[in-house]
């Protein structure tokens, strides 16, 4: 698999054979997981230290990483010189992919020069994270508009009205979005000079990551619930359908 450009809390970005972890990054079940949201990046190798199995032939396949075995007091392990792979909050430079700075619009990518933040526009697909509920809308900070992480977070809000589109008279808030959650949605209005206004309402929008109030990371059941792995309790949201 081919590491992705950016990466949310939990991200497979790849095994643990293949890849070092760096900064923002954590080791789970000898594969490596994004630790924060933000700028893929792979760097210089770095040796490690892997065991050998038994049965594993020690002779190389043409092609293959250079290693070198050593015994050791767990048995005989190989080390081998792997990619670095790092999660970053800042976003990659205009020298790490073209000669401008990337700008995204809702029609697609656009290149302009210059040094310019990246903006939501109307049709813009947003990952947000929940910061506050009230009674008719939930406060988001966006975090990423399209593909590009943003440089630093914009304010949105997702009303009560905008969450789901059927039966909106019956929605509320404190049952389909908890703060910390980190939703998928888009942009229906620049709204005022403080907010955007982002819309869930469609299958593909909603919640996509969610901790359930006893601080485990949650799985989607339905499309209006999660489930904690550890207590199997569930607590309701608007699930977003996974594409």
């Amino acid at each position: 698999m081919s590491l992705p450009s950016i990466a949310l809390p939990g991200q497979l970005l790849g095994p643990a054979t293949k890849y070092a972890p760096g900064p923002g990054t954590h080791i789970h079940a000898s594969n490596i997981y994004a630790s924060i949201a933000g700028s893929v990046r792979p760097l210089s190798s770095k040796r490690v230290s892997v065991p050998l199995s038994t049965s594993t032939s020690q002779t190389s396949k043409p092609g293959a990483p250079k290693t070198k075995e050593k015994l050791g007091d767990k048995g005989t392990e190989k080390e081998k010189l792997l990619p670095l792979i790092t999660v970053s909050h800042t976003p990659l430079q205009a020298s790490d992919t073209d000669t401008d700075t990337c700008t995204y619009t809702s029609s697609g990518r656009t290149i302009s020069s210059g040094s310019s933040n990246i903006l939501p526009e109307v049709e813009a697909i947003v990952l947000a994270r929940v910061t506050r509920l009230g009674a008719r809308f939930a406060t988001v900070e966006i975090l990423v508009i399209n593909d590009a992480v943003c440089r630093e977070t914009f304010q949105g809000l997702v009303r009560r009205e905008d969450v789901r589109a059927t039966e909106k008279d019956r929605v509320r808030i404190e049952e389909v979005f908890r703060v910390g959650d980190l939703l998928r949605g888009v942009v229906i209005s620049l709204g005022d000079q403080s907010n955007y206004y982002i819309s869930t309402a469609s299958d593909e929008y909603g919640v996509i990551m969610a901790t359930s109030e006893q601080g485990n990371q949650m799985y989607p059941i339905s499309w209006k619930e999660f489930r904690d792995p550890k207590t199997g309790v569930t607590e309701a949201r608007k699930v977003a359908k996974p594409l």
